[in-house]
Parts: C-alpha cells; sequence; structure tokens
C-alpha cells in the first residue's frame, strides 16, 4: 500500500466529518509523527509503506472516524510556536487563546512580578507566558489533578518553572496567600444551550469541566470566582485579562466594574468577536 493509497482512505472515510483540506490538513499531522514532511509527502507519493507505517495511519484513522480529534490520537498540540502535550483531562488549546497570551506578552512583556493562571488545564497560557515573561514569577491552578499532571509535563518539556497548585478557583481563599500584578484566565465559559451549535467531536471527546458553567442561570459563575480572587490577591494597578464568551462581552465587563475593577475593556478576536475582557485595579 503506497502513500497516495492511505490518503484516498483517509479522504474517504473522514468526509463526512470534515472538508477536503482539513483532511489533507490532519492526514499531513498523523504523517508527521512518521517523519514524512509535506514535501516528501509528494516526492514519496507512490513509494510503499512499511507495516509498521500502515499500522500507524490505520491505527489513528480508525480514531479520527469516531470523531477523536487528531490532537488526542496525536497526544500533541501546537500552541504559540510551542508544542503541548493533550489528553482527554484538558482541552485542545486554541488560537484565540493564543491571541490572548500573545496581547499580555505584549503589554506586559516587562512584568518582574506574579502572575498566576486561574483554570490552567494544560498549562498553555501559564507556560506561554513564562516563556516570554522571563522575568515573572508564574503560577497555574487547576481543580483538576489529571489536567495538573498534564501541565506539569509540559512545563518540563518547554523548559520553564510554574508553580502548580491545586485548588478550586471558585474559593478565593483556599488556593494561595500570595498577591499577584496579572490575573490570567480561560474559564468554563459555554452555557448548555449552546451545546447544539457545537461540533460534535467537542462534546463527545474534550472535557466538560473545562467547558461548561454549571447552570445557565449563572453564566458568569467563574468571572465571579475570579473577581472576588482579584479582590483578595491582586495588586493596586494590578491588571486581569479573561477570555470570554463573544455573547456576554457586556455582561461580564459590567460584571468586573461593579466589583470595583476600572477601565475594564472589551476586545475584539481577528474575527472581530467580543473575546476577551481587560480590567484593572484602580
Amino acid at each position: 500500500m503506497t502513500i497516495r493509497d492511505v490518503k484516498i482512505e483517509f479522504q474517504q472515510k473522514l468526509a463526512t466529518l470534515y472538508g477536503a483540506k482539513e483532511i489533507q490538513s490532519i492526514f499531513s499531522l498523523v504523517a508527521e509523527d512518521l517523519g514524512f514532511t509535506p514535501t516528501s509527502l509528494v516526492i514519496h507519493n507512490e513509494d510503499e509503506l512499511t507495516e509498521t507505517q500502515q499500522i500507524h495511519f490505520f491505527d489513528c484513522l480508525k480514531r479520527l472516524v469516531s470523531g477523536e480529534p487528531v490532537q488526542y490520537v496525536r497526544g500533541k498540540a501546537d500552541f504559540y510556536d510551542m508544542q503541548f502535550c493533550v489528553n482527554s483531562s484538558v482541552l485542545i488549546p486554541r488560537p484565540e487563546t493564543e491571541e490572548l497570551v500573545d496581547r499580555i506578552i505584549n503589554e506586559q512583556g516587562n512584568c518582574n512580578g506574579n502572575i498566576i493562571d486561574l483554570g490552567t488545564g494544560s498549562g498553555c497560557i501559564a507556560i506561554s507566558l513564562a516563556k516570554h515573561i522571563r522575568s515573572a514569577k508564574v503560577s497555574a491552578v487547576d481543580i483538576s489533578s489529571a489536567a495538573i499532571n498534564v501541565a506539569k509535563q509540559n512545563a518540563e518539556k518547554n523548559n520553564v518553572h510554574i508553580n502548580f497548585l491545586l485548588g478550586d478557583m471558585q474559593d478565593s481563599q483556599c488556593v494561595t496567600d500570595e498577591e499577584y500584578d496579572i490575573i490570567v484566565s480561560n474559564p468554563p465559559y459555554v452555557c448548555n444551550y449552546e451545546k447544539q451549535e457545537m461540533r460534535p467531536n467537542v462534546l463527545q471527546f474534550e472535557p466538560h469541566l473545562a467547558l461548561f458553567v454549571d447552570t445557565d442561570e449563572n453564566p458568569l459563575q467563574f468571572y465571579i470566582a475570579i473577581a472576588k480572587f482579584a479582590q483578595l490577591h491582586l495588586t493596586e494597578k494590578g491588571v486581569i485579562y479573561c477570555e470570554i464568551n463573544e455573547t456576554l462581552g457586556n455582561e461580564t465587563a459590567q460584571m468586573f466594574q461593579s466589583y470595583g475593577f476600572s477601565n475594564t475593556q472589551i476586545i475584539k478576536d481577528l474575527f472581530g468577536k467580543d473575546r476577551f475582557v481587560k480590567a484593572t485595579r484602580s
């Protein structure tokens, strides 16, 4: 069986789940784990694959056909020019979160104080900030011990030191007594009524603990927790950065204002959607 034959199998078996370009990208990622580059896939298109190579492709294809995201199939994902281990205990890092990280690095690159990431998951935010703001001390909190284990692995993989804390971000007093100059979070913000708009592979494979609020009646529950945490732990003139539900930008900003945070801004992502809130402690 040749590379061309396997590529056709991918295209046929995944056609009901993905578009043609996305299938090509997925195939290239799976092939990359065998050492193939996009160029070598073209050059060796008619070459016979070894039995080991065929097993790899078809084991991955079987999982992909079930709807499992390619990042979980490979056990890794790219984020901010780094590679992170991922599994079903953590969310797959997304481009919008890269925008958040990039904004913080550009605005706070000279920070020499304390930064904390609430609800760290894979650790992609905390690790990226530690990698690029080397003068800062970075901590990260998560309620899931499985997620903390993945994040620790990623910190070691990317050669940064993070102070990892196991705890519930909704309990503002149980995690730490430290003060922080920057609080950042990409908390759960998807309401249950939004499930019908989500792709099945997200619903079936990514951790609901990291995606969904407990009830639709209290969609800002984690942002309220961040505000309460900040009241206790954010330094004077410290800054909060959060990724938000695009449908709740005004409500999220107003909530932070009600807790005494000034200069609250709603920031749009590259697609023009309300995606982030920034608030300052006056």
